[in-house]
């Protein structure tokens, strides 16, 4: 990944966390309910799981890209 990547995804996820972060402060009964320390596994392995797929797909996006640009010239 390049800096420019990770500048975005970076953005992406503090978009993400300014928006949810008043919905998370709500005095509701359901934000007042807390799953407790056992399940924060699961969110960290699906977070890790969301980051390297988003690695894989611009991965892809990458190399496809360079197959484009090859492609005239095996044409040709």
């Amino acid at each position: 990944m390049n800096a420019r990547s990770l500048a975005r995804m970076a953005s992406v996820l503090l978009l993400t966390l300014a928006v949810a972060t008043p919905v998370l402060g709500q005095a509701t009964e359901l934000g007042r309910q807390t799953l407790g320390r056992p399940y924060w596994h699961f969110f960290a392995a699906y977070a890790i799981v969301v980051v390297m797929l988003a690695g894989w797909i611009v991965s892809i996006g990458r190399r496809l890209k360079v197959v484009e640009r090859r492609l005239p010239e095996l044409d040709g």
